[in-house]
Order: C-alpha cells, then sequence, then structure tokens
C-alpha cells in the first residue's frame, strides 16, 4: 500500500512537546501482590509497614557473661567484683536471648577466671551496654516504605525483617514494539540467511526494549511489518484494546510515501505531535488512540534512542510514580569549534577525558544512523535551538552517560586516524587500572593544534616534510615552538591507492587520478594524507581542481574506504590496513610514519607511561601486524623530543 508524502504539520519545541505529552496522559497504576522475596525494583503501591519489631527480644550483642548492670556498679580494678556464674550472670554468645532480670552484657575479654565457677571483673557495666534491646532495628506498626518507593535489594532485607512477607506494587507498563519497513530483517533470518544489499537488520525493537525494562516496565515486540498502513492499524487497535499500556511503532514516521505513523494515528485516534525541533530526533509523532500513548519513533538507531528518552521514559516513570531519570552534569571544553544549527536542539554526543584542569570534549559522529556514536559516548552536550553552536575556547555542560570517575582514566588522542588506535583502545582496558582511550580524527593539523589549545593529551601524526621528507619535527617546530614535546613512533604504515576490488579502471598511479573516467574520494584538509596527495599531485604536475572528487572528504581511512567499496568513488589515498579490512585493491604509494606528539607534561603521568607500555609490548605488535600494511620495527622508540 502506497501512501501520499507527508508534511509536519504539528512541529513542536522539545519543551512544548513534553508539555503536550505530559498534560494528556495521567493513567493510573494497576496493582498486584507479589512475595517480597520477588520484589527487587518494584515499585510500592501502597505503605508498607512493620507486623513484627526487630529484634523481637532482647539480644546479646557481645560474647561475654550477661548480668543486671546494678551488681557490677562496685566492681574497680584495686577492687575486683567476683560474680558466681549461673547465679549473679550467665555465659551468652552474641545474638541469643538474654536471661530473664539480666540487661547488660561483660565482654569476655573482660572477664577474668576466678575458680569455682565464678569470674573477676575490674569495672563496672552500665543497663543495657552491649544489648540489642527489643525493637531497636524496626518496632511492630512503624512504617518500613511508604507508596511509590522503589524497592532496593537493601528495602527486601527490612522488609522481611519486618514481617512483611507480601507486597503490593505497581504492575509494570506493557510496552508493544511494532517494527516497520520491508527492508527490515531479524537477527536470526540474518545469522541464518546473510544479508542481501538493502537488508538492515532490525535493532531498535531490542534496545528499546531493554531501555523499557530498565526503567521497570516489560516490553512484547511482534515480528516486522511491511509498510502496510492497514496492517500496521490492526497491529496498533489489537494493542490498545489488550493488555498493552503504550505502543512504539518503529520507523514510518517521517515524511515519505510509506511513512504511516501519523496516518495510522489519525485512523484510529488523535495525532498530538508530528515533527519535533531536535536532532537526531526530529520525526518523532506523539498520538493517543483509545486514551493510551502511541509512538512513531524514527528508524535511524539515534533518533530512536533520544525519542524514547524524551517521550516514552517519562511517561513510565509517570506510570509508576517514579521521578524521571535524570544524568549528572559538569563543565566541559570541546576538543574544537561545534557548529549547530539554529532552530533544532541538537543531542552531540562527545567521548571525554581530563586534560589538566579541563575535562576535554570531542565530538563524535552525528548522524542519526551512526548507533557507535552513542555506544561510544561519554556524555551528551545539549546545544540549545537558539544557538549557532560552541565556540573552541567556550565551556558547554554535558549529561555523563558513564561514572565521572572514568573520565579521569581516559587518554584523549586528538588527529590522524589509524586502525591501530582501535587496537590499543582495546589493550588498554586489559590492564587493571582501566584506563579508556578517546580518539577525535580530525587530520594530523587539528591534533596540533588541539595540543595547543590543551585540549587533548596526544596527538596521532603523519606530516610530511616535503623539503627533506622527515615527517613531523619541522611541524612540530613551526606550531608548537613553545610547548616541549616528545615524539614516539607508533608505526610505519603502507599508504597507496585504495581500488574496488579487480580494479575495474585498471588505475595504476597518481597520474591516474586525473583522468575524465576516474573520480576520488578526498581526506579533509590539515591530514597527513590530504598533504600527501597534495604533495603527490605536485610532483605529477596535476592541478586538483582537475581532479573529479577532489572536493569530496571523510575524516578516517576507513571511511575512504567503505566509500570506495560503495562504489561513491573509483579511488581514494589510505593506508592498506582499511583497504585490507573491507577487501580492497591496493597500490602502494609510500611507506610513512605515523607517531603520537606527546607534551612533556603529560608524558611522564602513570597513564602515558602504561600506554607506552602496552605499545612497546609484543601483544600489540603482534595484533598490528596481523593488519597487514604496518612495520613495527621502531613503534614505542622515542623519535624526537
Amino acid at each position: 500500500m502506497s501512501g501520499k508524502r507527508n508534511i509536519y504539520l504539528k512541529m513542536k519545541s522539545l519543551e512544548q512537546a513534553r508539555e503536550i505529552l505530559l498534560n494528556t496522559f495521567t493513567s493510573q497504576s494497576k496493582v498486584e501482590t507479589i512475595a517480597t522475596v520477588d520484589s527487587a525494583g518494584r515499585v510500592l503501591a501502597g505503605p508498607a509497614f512493620a507486623s513484627v519489631s526487630s529484634p523481637n527480644f532482647h539480644s546479646a550483642a557481645m560474647d561475654g557473661v550477661a548480668v543486671k548492670a546494678g551488681i557490677t556498679f562496685n566492681a574497680t580494678e584495686a577492687e575486683p567484683k567476683k560474680l558466681k556464674i549461673g547465679t549473679d550472670g550467665y555465659y551468652i554468645n552474641t545474638g541469643r536471648v538474654m536471661p530473664e532480670n539480666c540487661d547488660a552484657v561483660i565482654m569476655i575479654e573482660n572477664v577474668n577466671d576466678a575458680g569455682d565457677g565464678c569470674i573477676e571483673i575490674e569495672a563496672p557495666v552500665f543497663p543495657w551496654q552491649h544489648v540489642r534491646k527489643m525493637g531497636e532495628d524496626i518496632v511492630a506498626t512503624e512504617l518500613l516504605f511508604a507508596r511509590n518507593h522503589k524497592i532496593t535489594p537493601y528495602c527486601i532485607g527490612a522488609l522481611l525483617t519486618g514481617g512483611v512477607f507480601r507486597v503490593d506494587v505497581k504492575i509494570k507498563p506493557k510496552v508493544l514494539i511494532i517494527p516497520t519497513g520491508g527492508e527490515l530483517k531479524s537477527w536470526n533470518q540474518a545469522e541464518e540467511n546473510g544479508l542481501e544489499p538493502g537488508d538492515v537488520i532490525e535493532s531498535n525493537a531490542w534496545v528499546l526494549g531493554g531501555l523499557v525494562q530498565e526503567l521497570g516496565g516489560e516490553f512484547n515486540r511482534i515480528e516486522t511489518i511491511v509498510d502496510d498502513q492497514k496492517k500496521i492499524e490492526d497491529a496498533v487497535q489489537k494493542a490498545v484494546d489488550g493488555v498493552y499500556d503504550i505502543v512504539c511503532i518503529l520507523g514510518g514516521s517521517s515524511a515519505g510515501s510509506e511513512d504511516f505513523s501519523r496516518a495510522v494515528l489519525e485512523s484510529l485516534g488523535q495525532v498530538h505531535v508530528h515533527g519535533v525541533t531536535i536532532m537526531p530526533g526530529k520525526p518523532t509523532v506523539i498520538g493517543s488512540v483509545a486514551d493510551k500513548p502511541v509512538f512513531g519513533i524514527p528508524g535511524y538507531p539515534v533518533s530512536a534512542i533520544i525519542a524514547f528518552e524524551q517521550f516514552v521514559a517519562p511517561v513510565i516513570a509517570r506510570m509508576l510514580k517514579q521521578p524521571e531519570k535524570t544524568r549528572q552534569r559538569m563543565e566541559v571544553l570541546p576538543a574544537r569549534k561545534i557548529p549547530s544549527k539554529l532552530g533544532t536542539e541538537e543531542f552531540l554526543r562527545v567521548k571525554l577525558g581530563k586534560a589538566g584542569e579541563n575535562v576535554i570534549a570531542a565530538q563524535l559522529p552525528r548522524g542519526a544512523g551512526c548507533i557507535t556514536s552513542i555506544t561510544e559516548a561519554d556524555g551528551i552536550i545539549r546545544i540549545p535551538r537558539d544557538s549557532e553552536g560552541i565556540a573552541g575556547d567556550e565551556k558547554a555542560v554535558v549529561e555523563l552517560l558513564k561514572p565521572a570517575a572514568s573520565i579521569d582514566n581516559t587518554i584523549v588522542v586528538v588527529g590522524s586516524h589509524d586502525n591501530t588506535l582501535d587496537i590499543l583502545a582495546d589493550q588498554l582496558r586489559t590492564v587493571p587500572q582501566g584506563y579508556e582511550l578517546s580518539s577525535s580524527h580530525v587530520g594530523s593539523m587539528g591534533g596540533l593544534m588541539a595540543l595547543k589549545r590543551g585540549t587533548c593529551h596526544i596527538a596521532g601524526s603523519h606530516l610530511l616534510d616535503a623539503e627533506d621528507g622527515s615527517y613531523n619535527i619541522s611541524y612540530i617546530k613551526r606550531y608548537l615552538p613553545d610547548i616541549p614535546v616528545v615524539l614516539v613512533n607508533l608505526v610505519m604504515r603502507d599508504q597507496g591507492l585504495i581500488l574496488p576490488r579487480g580494479n575495474p579502471k585498471s588505475i595504476q598511479a597518481i597520474e591516474d587520478l586525473a583522468r575524465d573516467d576516474v573520480r576520488i574520494i578526498n581526506r579533509q584538509g590539515g591530514s597527513g594524507t590530504r598533504i600527501l596527495l597534495d604533495y603527490k599531485l605536485k610532483q605529477a604536475g596535476i592541478n586538483p581542481d582537475s581532479i573529479a572528487g577532489y572536493q569530496d572528504e571523510e575524516f578516517t581511512h576507513m571511511s575512504v574506504a567503505a566509500a570506495v567499496l560503495g562504489n561513491r568513488a573509483d579511488a581514494g589515498l589510505g593506508i592498506f590496513a582499511a583497504a585490507k579490512a573491507l577487501d580492497l585493491d591496493f597500490i602502494p604509494i609510500v611507506t610513512e610514519e605515523y607517531d603520537l606528539v606527546i607534551p612533556k607534561k603529560h608524558f611522564d603521568s602513570k597513564k602515558i607511561k602504561t600506554l607506552i607500555y602496552i605499545i612497546k609490548s609484543d601483544g600489540f605488535k603482534g595484533r598490528v601486524n596481523d593488519l597487514g600494511g604496518y612495520n613495527t620495527i621502531s613503534t614505542g622508540k622515542i623519535v624526537w623530543e
């Protein structure tokens, strides 16, 4: 079934959309009674009162002798007091019931054996000393937890101790997730049959389902519905007529001709919001059917997560009478200027690490389809819709996705991309200190400028000096004259032309890039690879303006390789490891030096010492050599300081 193209008729700001959402849905929670031992994570529907005291008897708090405190009052070191066991006192172990008429315990280490069944003490005890009195912890009938309290494992201990063996709790909100789209394949289909061009593994339902469970709800996912408005309508109607409290339609919320979420809601109920001025997450649809909330969730993974957290999560929290989840915040300094679009609130994913006194935020890819931009993120910077971005020297506030303590253990690398950085990051996680590596790929020159601003610990660089053939040193002298640094070799690597498998256009050398039938993919300005290409073009007497695709840029070697694999380009300059990873052809051009530029003020820190130790290890070198196109003969050596 084909639909007409949608128009965003009810576009709202985030604040407006949330206000509409929370004013529209005020549902009451249902209640069930469950065993206390099964109640961790559940929310009390009513108050929980103790039915017994704890302890429900006077008990010894120490091993020793139970006595009536009054008979010990005249005991001194000079005139010890003798007591008869069985008459004046009674041996007792911790936790045991106090004998009748006893109100104190003399610690066993303060008791001397006097023979003939007697003991001797040199100091008195006062009433109730070393005794746990009845009701000391819990008194019968006292309130243990008020309604709407979320039960923790600790709470279970208190409830059972207070004689509460069953509790009334709110029934978990039930969420039905409906994936839509003919391109989607389930994970088990992909596992069994593989993927064809155009196939997409359906993952969003499992991601959102996990988020539902974290919030205290439960979810069900039905099999993917091919884009068909009637079938989607039937699934939604069945859900709201049944046990489900919330329905999420995944995909089909945008403005395409086969995006049916809005049409489904218009047909069955009411659309409250279609489109929110946020990025990612703009196509979100909020509606109701039979007074139950139904959401049209965008299909891109990060959009789906942001939409869920901003709109579905608050409804679940309200159903359970719980506060919305909040994240710890802190001030950070961007690694570089971050532009943003006016009129849209942006949720920018960032990696974090502490360099000097500042916590540095390195921007991750902004694409809503990049799930790794949120799995790798340490935090989110929300750029207001009335802002054009964040200046490089302007502080910003980040919402933390990970514990703040992990930031101090993060090494921030900014500069040129290399595949071995991924191996280094993985190897670094094997050390007991729990160090992490955050790498931001802005090119070699971008890395040196980040060092100059003090926004990273290390810059990755492979800048060729065309005059003498050396790498990096002349650039360091020119751009970092006042910053003492240590230059450590990471790898020697093969750079060359990455080509489609079989080299269908028979490209053999740099000169072939100027042919009319060849289109390239380039690296960004300031990257070492771009400088190398420009140097080689100059040597060959080729004007860059004559090369198709010269202005088309990517930020990593893997992105260049992916562009060639996806037929966006016939060639691109990059490293052999990237070509090998995607089974592409490669023509070597040069073996170059890829170094780490490390300020001396960081070089002797425990983090960097650990990093250098790993770089020099046989384990790291072995994994690097397995990638292909690398030489580790100088790996870990100081090149210059």
